[in-house]
Formats: C-alpha cells, sequence, structure tokens
C-alpha cells in the first residue's frame, strides 16, 4: 500500500458568517492511528469535513501528499481517502449489502464491471463488521449500532489509504466499541491504513491513538503521544474539567478519572474548592 501525507496549513473554514477553523496546522502521522478529542462545538467534525474536500477552507489548506486536496480529481480522491461524517443518511429502502456496495464505486469506471475482486472487498468488510447475517435486510430497519456498524462497513469496503472516521462508536455499547476500535486497528496494523478519528472517550482515545489531537476553540491546543497529551493541566485547559490521571494496568497508557462534586473517597478534600481557588 502507498503511504500518502494528510496535512492542513493555516486552516480557517466554517459555515454561513460563522467560522469555526482559526489557522488551524495539523500533519497527520501517515501509517498510525490519530485520534482527535476536544469539547463540543470545538471543530472537531468540521476539521474532517474539511480534511475530505467536502467543506472549502476560506485560508490555508489541505495537502495531499503536498499537493492541494481540491486539485485531486474527485475519483481519485475517493480511492485514496474516505470519510464516515456522523449521522450520515441511507437512501430509503436500501439493503445492507447494497449500501456496503457503494463503498466500491470509486474503484468502477464507465465501462469497467464488477468484480470478483469488489464481491470479495464487500464479503470482507461485512464479515470484520459482524453484519454479513443482516445483508438483505433494509439498512432503516436496523438498530442504531447495527446501523453504524453497517455504514463502517462501507467505509471498509472502499479500501482506501486513509480512513476518516467521525465518531464512529455512536451508538454502539461499549463491548462493540471496544470491537469497532480492535477492527479499525487490525486494519491499521495489516494494511498500513492511515486513519484519523474523532471520539469523545478520553481513555478509548488515548488507548487506541498512536497520535493524540486536543483541539479547543478551532484550533490545535496540544498534539503528541498519549501519555503526553492526556495530563491533568491538559484536561483542565480543555474541557474545563478536574481529573486525576493514572496508568491503565492493562495498556499502559493514561487514564482520566474525572473529578466532581461528588461520591468523593472519605477523607478526600473537596476538588472544587482547589479548581476555584486557581480561579476557573
Amino acid at each position: 500500500m502507498t503511504v500518502h501525507t494528510l496535512t492542513a496549513t493555516g486552516l480557517s473554514a466554517g459555515y454561513g458568517e460563522d467560522e469555526i477553523l482559526h489557522g488551524l496546522d495539523l500533519a497527520v502521522p501517515p501509517g498510525k492511528i490519530t485520534v482527535i478529542v476536544g469539547a463540543n462545538a470545538c471543530g472537531k467534525s468540521t476539521l474532517l469535513r474539511a480534511m475530505s474536500r467536502l467543506l472549502s477552507p476560506r485560508k490555508g489548506q489541505v495537502l495531499l501528499d503536498g499537493k492541494s486536496i481540491h486539485r485531486t480529481p474527485p475519483r481519485d480522491l475517493a480511492r485514496t481517502l474516505g470519510l464516515l461524517p456522523q449521522s450520515p443518511i441511507a437512501p430509503e429502502g436500501i439493503t445492507v449489502a447494497d449500501l456496503v456496495s457503494r463503498g466500491r464505486h470509486p474503484h468502477q469506471s464507465l465501462f469497467s464491471r464488477w468484480t470478483r475482486a469488489d464481491d470479495e472487498a464487500v464479503d470482507a468488510a461485512l464479515t470484520a463488521t459482524n453484519t454479513s447475517d443482516l445483508a438483505e435486510r433494509p439498512v432503516d430497519e436496523l438498530s442504531g449500532g447495527q446501523r453504524q456498524r453497517v455504514w463502517i462497513a462501507m467505509a471498509l469496503a472502499q479500501q482506501t489509504e486513509i480512513l476518516l472516521l467521525d465518531e464512529p462508536t455512536t451508538f454502539l455499547d461499549i463491548s462493540h466499541q471496544v470491537e469497532v476500535l480492535d477492527l479499525l486497528t487490525d486494519l491499521n496494523h495489516a494494511r498500513g491504513t492511515t486513519v484519523v478519528m474523532v471520539l469523545h472517550d478520553l481513555n478509548l482515545a488515548a488507548r487506541y491513538a498512536d497520535y493524540l489531537v486536543a483541539m479547543t476553540d478551532g484550533s490545535v491546543h496540544v498534539s503528541g503521544l498519549p501519555q503526553d497529551v492526556l495530563t491533568e493541566d491538559n484536561v483542565r485547559q480543555v474541557f474545563g474539567l478536574q481529573s486525576r490521571i493514572i496508568t491503565d494496568p492493562t495498556s499502559g497508557r493514561p487514564i482520566m478519572l474525572p473529578i466532581g462534586r461528588h461520591r468523593m473517597a472519605e477523607g478526600r478534600a473537596d476538588p472544587q474548592h482547589a479548581f476555584h481557588k486557581e480561579g476557573r
């Protein structure tokens, strides 16, 4: 598999009169898993849309292999970069198999025919996401969790070198969240696929990320290795939350323990007193 580079330089973007991203710089490590975290409305989804060419920059640019992504022919881009957005909408009445098969469209041309390789890609995607038994069912009859796994299957069937996923664990219970993140890690390890995803769960983000990006107010607050990014100070600055960071005995990665006003162990100081004392 070819290793591609994806970078944003001085990127500003938004909707209507609202500018969401403000001069953002980000170099995605090729062949690695990058996870983007941050508070609601900080620009995570907008960044993925801009990096996939669904949203045009107001300033700056997104570069694929050093060239503006807007100069890449659409079909060539779709063969290289795939996006699973938040809450995608399936055509009414479409079956699971037909939806997943749409992931193969970038590999078709006007005169080409569906091939055995296309069948194998679709079957592999259904198997990997444990959705083979749903193949003939209409997508609109599925539960939220089942539907999310089907959309992930479609993204996998596209077989791109770069895969962007906006909250791929939405609607999934914890066992299926881990299953999906393990699947994406397998894909990264086996094929060298560059994976960029937005996650809300900081502890899952720290466990699965090779590179962690924390955003605030439309820019990158800090990025790097999970153990360098997931610190008590950064959690306070990015999320306005007091926390304790410990080491996960299973993975050796950092774990964030949020501190609230209740359920403190007996004898512990009130963290809110310290929080307000710091002027937050």
